[in-house]
């Protein structure tokens, strides 16, 4: 229908009159609409401009700059303006601080990891006109069937080359590997330094790219410096059975780092020998217990039996050992004895165990972490089962994660437990119940994807340890025996997660720590 024809007018909607389009006023449409309504009000001047600009751009041929172009840099510009009275773009800027860097690449390269196989592209047998082939199912099993724990590997039997996996089969040991582990040691310090002193030398210590390697290929279980002086050798296990040995600044391997793998199982214990320098244990969930020997350049074993998960010198020899298993038994082994079996073997607790450490000083005495009491025996009155303790540290409401004797005397323990306390005790008398001295609350919940925390002592002082921290920003903690705080290891670029796994030099200023990443972060003077 045509509208009517009132006085030669056409009628229009009231409706459509009233609402005219919306358009925001950020956005580059706006931008074009107001450009358009200048258009039918403009100036003389600016469109008389305007026509000069588009004829010199027209007669220029391709080379200029159109009205449209001229008109769409003016809305960029204006959208910029926009932006930087917003400050978007230093918030931006201040937000790329905050991302976290790229781990070190030194260590272990990326070309050593294990190539995924490519399989080949599936296609339809239907589109290809091929028939499908006819499948029958397997027999039914006969027999009684048996179940097959997760990660149940068996160790590797007998004794095993050291032979690197990030290096080509068939390379040799670096002949500096075994000079550097038979270096001499008589000249080791043993005296401690007052605790002034000794917060000074830690300020000291620094931590650079340099410092910090790849050194095994999954999670650090276990770490331990070798006592030289001229450089500083460390080793790591793994939750892969994986051992690696890095010497800071080497020019062996992939960046000083050799990486092998006697076990199978996660590496949940190492101590270098302090009588033969040249010998490194290890201990494994798979069952063994193991001696890289650099000199013979061979894993012996030294000890096999199930569910081993701790073990401590019990002689200053380091000939007899102490090897704690998760049944709550302890087994003395003598490594002077041909063959892989122990001396004798006692039960003491129902319950799992977790941790075993001599007395520094009276090899008889260790003290074990059970389920929620550590208990100090005395290894000459030990029985097969019901051994008595010589005395009991009480006090811890869930599991303990480790329980150290200090250093140089022996007079204090030092445990870690999941209900978030660390805890020092008295132990110089050896009385029926040790009284506690100190108790620090410290966050130990890791979860499943890390590894426990446990503070360890500082070999070169009888009242410090250092232990790990979940608090952001990252940090290695280092306490005093009466709680206080001594000092905070901290850097932003090179310490970015939890160090789960600390330990101290014996003799020099250096501090190790190891991550869920297989890399280990040190700090030294």
């Amino acid at each position: 229908m045509t509208p009517p024809v009132l006085d030669g007018r056409v009628r229009r909607s009231a409706r459509r009159k009233a609402m005219p389009p919306i358009r925001f006023n950020d956005s580059p449409e706006s931008v074009n609409t107001h450009s358009k309504k200048r258009k039918t009000t403009p100036d003389i001047k600016s469109q008389r401009n305007r026509e000069d600009i588009k004829e010199d751009c027209t007669s220029d041929g391709d080379g200029g700059l159109s009205a449209y172009e001229l008109e769409r840099l003016e809305n960029i510009r204006q959208n910029q303006a926009f932006l930087s009275s917003m400050n978007i773009i230093q918030a931006m800027e201040e937000l790329k601080q905050f991302t976290s860097p790229k781990p070190s690449q030194r260590g272990l390269m990326r070309s050593h990891a294990a190539v995924k196989e490519v399989l080949p592209a599936r296609k339809s047998l239907r589109l290809l006109n091929i028939k499908a082939e006819t499948l029958t199912l397997p027999p039914e099993p006969s027999g009684k069937l048996t179940y097959t724990p997760y990660l149940s590997l068996k160790h590797p039997a007998g004794p095993q080359p050291m032979n690197p996996v990030n290096m080509e089969q068939g390379s040799k040991l670096p002949s500096q590997l075994l000079e550097l582990c038979s270096e001499d040691l008589t000249t080791e310090r043993k005296m401690d330094l007052k605790l002034k002193e000794y917060c000074s030398a830690l300020k000291i210590m620094r931590i650079t790219e340099e410092t910090v390697a790849k050194v095994v290929k999954e999670r650090v279980f276990s770490a331990a410096f070798h006592p030289c002086t001229s450089s500083l050798l460390m080793a790591t296990g793994d939750m892969g059975g994986h051992l690696g040995l890095w010497k800071l600044g080497g020019d062996w391997g992939d960046d000083g780092v050799l990486l092998f793998r006697p076990h199978t199982r996660p590496v949940s214990c190492l101590a270098f020998s302090r009588a033969q320098p040249t010998h490194l244990l290890s201990l494994s969930y798979d069952g063994s217990l193991r001696c890289m020997d650099v000199e013979k350049a061979v894993f012996d074993e030294v000890f096999i039996e199930d569910d081993l998960r701790t073990f401590d010198f019990l002689s200053h020899d380091c000939s007899t050992l102490l090897v704690g298993n998760r049944n709550g038994e302890v087994a003395i082994v003598d490594r002077r004895t041909p063959g892989n079996s122990h001396e004798s073997l006692h039960s003491l607790d129902p319950k799992t165990l977790r941790c075993v450490s001599v007395h520094p000083l009276q090899k008889q005495y260790f003290a074990v972490a059970e389920n929620s009491v550590v208990s100090i025996y005395d290894s000459r009155c030990l029985k097969k089962n019901h051994s008595q303790a010589v005395s009991t540290l009480q006090g811890h409401s869930l599991s303990i994660s480790s329980a150290y004797f200090s250093p140089r005397t022996g007079n204090r323990v030092l445990t870690t437990c999941v209900d978030n306390y660390i805890r020092i005790y008295d132990t110089s008398a050896m009385t029926a119940e040790s009284p506690l001295l100190t108790s620090i609350r410290h966050n130990m919940r890791t979860g499943r994807w890390l590894s426990k925390l446990s503070a360890v002592w500082d070999p070169k002082q009888e009242d410090c340890f250092v232990v790990g921290s979940l608090s952001n920003p990252r940090r290695v903690e280092v306490f005093h025996e009466s709680g206080k705080p001594l000092h905070c290891f901290k850097d932003d670029e090179n310490l970015k997660t939890v160090q789960s796994v600390t330990a101290f030099h014996p003799t020099r200023n250096a501090l190790l720590g190891g991550n869920s990443s297989g890399r280990l972060h040190v700090f030294t003077d």
